[in-house]
């Protein structure tokens, strides 16, 4: 069971996250996933889209494994070398989130990741 608190009263307005999620159930920690297909490769050299894609689908599979889905997340924590990114991120979001009970969110910005290549790191919880 998730209880997604989109904007409690006296918060600022949310862009696709929730200011706070409660949940009942077992917890699924998901590391933080990078722009690598299943065999290891980069995908999306340079391209913010295709790197955030590919992410959004380590997610998904990573999740699957543990026996969850996307609509159960309640949290996101991103990565990002670059905030230009931010818009694509948002937009490739939408596209696996549910946008009635979005996940809570968070957002930091690093010098860079463990390589250099990538422009993107996602790590997560799920709730089931």
């Amino acid at each position: 069971m998730q209880q997604h608190h989109l904007r409690p009263d006296g918060l600022p307005p949310v862009n696709g996250y929730s200011h706070a999620v409660s949940f009942s159930g077992r917890m699924v920690v998901i590391s933080g996933q990078v722009p690598l297909d299943g065999k290891g490769r980069l995908v999306g050299a340079g391209d913010p889209e295709a790197q955030v894609r590919q992410v959004f689908e380590n997610l998904k599979t990573a999740l699957a494994a543990a026996g969850a889905e996307m609509e159960q997340l309640v949290k996101l924590t991103y990565f990002l070398t670059d905030l230009a990114d931010l818009d694509v991120v948002r937009r490739v979001r939408d596209e696996y989130i549910s946008l009635e009970n979005p996940p809570a969110s968070s957002l930091v910005q690093v010098s860079g990741l463990v390589n250099p290549a990538f422009r993107v790191e996602i790590e997560a919880l799920a709730a089931v």
